[in-house]
């Protein structure tokens, strides 16, 4: 009887270790399918998911897995093959414009320049002025698309921060006058450098200027700290919360009026994440506040 009992107890030890090896071996499995699964999103490789066990059911999940991997990496690739056309179809039309506008404005000088009844007048000016908005809304959408099709950033340089911020503040200072912005500055006296595109960083300084002329209600406070985080706030009544969430979006505008593509604030995320650099917006108490890190 005793000896029964033993052989019960050893083949129960003997099970329950198999069962911890098959146990083992399916949890290995798991583990190479998780980090072969994740690599294979990251990195865009033709090489599949091949596990080390042989057990049937955990080859079957790779092998599913490995099917919806060819299916994904098919629909990534004509993605990118359609986004980049799409891009490209953006530039070849922006720039296309260019050339019937220039004819216009030729054709408008000429018309300025002739005898015209008074409504004639009135008509032209019209026209021009939307003649403007077009060139301007055409011009904002070829940059933007060259920026974006463009495979290779421009080199990167030990730039002072602080200065490219005073100049772009001195550039605006007409412009600010006329709507009677006082900017409120806080430079710190510490250089602040960074290796990073000194007309990238220009221009994104130029657009947040720009997006605080067109909604600032009067006031303007530029702060560029010690850890070099730079915020643009001003009062903006005319803004909320929502409008404020989607400015980064491309295409977005507030302006009822569609002076403009939108595409200002886009450029300036854009440039500011090729400079491994972040940029936020916040709207509280009325009051917008851009603030970028780089």
């Amino acid at each position: 009887m005793e000896s029964w009992l033993w052989a019960v107890i050893g083949s129960l030890v003997l099970l329950v270790v198999a069962l911890l090896i098959k146990i083992y071996l399916l949890q290995k499995a798991a583990k190479e399918i998780e980090e072969a699964f994740i690599d294979r999103l990251i990195t865009d490789t033709n090489t599949l998911i091949d596990i080390s066990t042989r057990d049937r059911h955990m080859r079957k999940l790779a092998n599913s897995i490995n099917v919806q991997l060819r299916k994904l990496r098919t629909e990534r690739h004509r993605f990118r093959q359609g986004d980049m056309e799409l891009k490209n179809a953006v530039t070849n039309i922006s720039h296309d414009l260019r050339t019937p506008l220039t004819a216009i404005f030729g054709y408008l000088d000429l018309l300025e320049q002739e005898d015209k009844s008074e409504n004639a007048c009135r008509y032209l000016d019209i026209i021009k002025n939307r003649a403007e908005i077009l060139k301007q809304l055409t011009e904002e959408l070829f940059r933007y698309s060259v920026l974006i099709t463009s495979e290779s950033h421009a080199a990167k340089e030990p730039v002072t921060i602080n200065h490219v911020l005073e100049e772009s503040i001195a550039a605006f200072y007409t412009d600010l006058s006329e709507r009677n912005i006082v900017p409120n500055l806080e430079i710190t006296e510490k250089k602040i450098i960074r290796n990073v595109d000194r007309s990238a960083l220009s221009r994104v300084f130029s657009n947040l200027l720009s997006n605080a002329l067109r909604y600032s209600d009067g006031d303007l406070d530029i702060v560029l700290s010690d850890e070099g985080i730079i915020t643009f706030t001003n009062t903006a009544t005319e803004l909320n919360t929502v409008q404020v969430g989607r400015l980064f979006d491309r295409f977005y505008t507030v302006e009822a009026a569609r002076k403009s593509t939108g595409l200002g604030l886009a450029i300036t995320r854009t440039l500011i994440e090729q400079m491994d650099g972040s940029i936020t917006a916040e709207y509280e108490n009325n009051k917008l506040c851009i603030c970028i890190k780089i």
